[in-house]
């Protein structure tokens, strides 16, 4: 099981004062000293946080594995077709949310998925979708062109303790569905040092994705420990 940190929220915390401090290029440096196999980060339209800036820095700077987050735009993929990171994960954006709220509609919207998807590869980047755990947008993962799915993990993540079997239930299957489809299958969303196990457990998901948790955690023990605590809990 591979742990990509998402680091956005360092960026948060700098944006916050429009500071200089703290640089996300450092904070995935440490990431990596600690062991994580990659650096996640989300390059909004709005910018809230990470900055174009970052994403050029890191592009130099980290040695695993750099995946951008980032709307299926004709701006961001002319930014993805020049910075070349090792992967992009499509996601959707909303304006105004405080966070991503749910995976893209890629029944619905297969056509422009498709041309990113298209446009990225062009630029020799692995192109990644971010879905719910739901039957239909996996079915329609593949035929996007798309090698790999990162599948939501928030409806879990947010649900009461009642409910979590459930949800981890819908998970599984469409781990084992887009896996069956020939897709790498990742997973992340609002997972955090108590709720990671049953993801990690399961045998068809290769790689979680986790900032706010481990970011919130590094404030207090520092990010090096951070990360090294979720490796563990991951693995």
């Amino acid at each position: 099981m591979r742990l990509s940190v998402n680091i956005d929220h360092v960026a948060t915390v700098r944006q916050a004062r429009r500071a200089r401090e703290p640089e996300p290029v450092t904070a995935a440096a440490l990431a990596e000293l600690a062991g994580a196999d990659g650096i996640t980060v989300h390059l909004r339209g709005d910018r809230r946080h990470m900055q174009d800036r970052d994403l050029r820095l890191l592009r130099d700077v980290v040695s695993t594995r750099l995946n951008v987050e980032m709307a299926a735009t004709d701006e961001m993929m002319s930014i993805a077709s020049q910075l070349k990171p090792d992967q992009v994960t499509l996601v959707p954006e909303e304006p105004g949310e405080v966070t991503t709220t749910g995976g893209l509609d890629v029944a619905a919207n297969h056509d422009a998925i498709s041309a990113a998807v298209g446009r990225l590869q062009e630029a020799g980047i692995v192109a990644s979708l971010f879905v719910d755990p739901d039957p239909e947008q996996v079915s329609a993962a593949g035929p996007t062109g798309a090698t790999a799915v990162e599948i939501n993990t928030g409806p879990y993540a947010d649900a009461p303790v009642a409910r979590q079997a459930a949800e981890i239930v819908k998970i599984q299957q469409a781990a084992r569905q887009a896996r069956a489809d020939g897709l790498e299958v990742l997973g992340g969303h609002g997972l955090t040092y108590v709720n990671v196990g049953p993801v990690a457990a399961i045998p068809e998901i290769v790689e979680l994705n986790i900032g706010h948790s481990i970011i919130a955690r590094a404030v207090l023990v520092g990010l090096e420990r951070a990360v090294r605590e979720m490796m563990a809990l991951v693995r």
